[in-house]
């Protein structure tokens, strides 16, 4: 089920102190934007912020809980994490989540590159070894 427009409008306002953040429809929900990074969603009625090993303990002491959806062939726990109830009052509430969601972001997005390189230089090997 999509989210209700007016909740994603208040979702992007109380994520606007890290800048002019963008929703765009996905999967059913949306992706929060800043810039081309994604750094949270909103599914039903729920806002989702960026976790990694880094902050999750901080997400687990709010009180908060991870994404998680099913498909036909398993269940799968995302990297994101609800925000907490209190921070869903006012962006001065946000703030302090909102960055820990950015900085998981951009700490996923400097690991990629170099985790595609090492699966690409395994494979080679793996390739040559007949």
């Amino acid at each position: 089920m999509a989210a209700d427009p007016e909740f994603v409008a208040h979702c992007l306002e109380l994520l606007a102190s890290l800048g002019p953040c963008r929703a765009r429809r996905m999967f059913g929900g949306h992706g929060i934007y800043l810039d081309d990074l994604m750094f949270a969603l909103i599914a039903g009625e729920e806002l989702y912020l960026k976790t990694d090993p880094h902050t999750q303990a901080q997400w687990e002491g709010a009180g908060s809980h991870p994404f998680v959806y099913s498909s036909s062939e398993r269940t799968v726990q995302m990297s994101y994490w609800s925000a907490p109830e209190e921070a869903m009052e006012s962006p001065a509430a946000m703030r302090p989540w909102a960055r820990l969601a950015l900085d998981a972001a951009l700490r996923s997005r400097k690991a990629a590159p170099a985790a595609r390189a090492r699966r690409k230089k395994t494979a080679a090997r793996g390739s040559g070894s007949s």
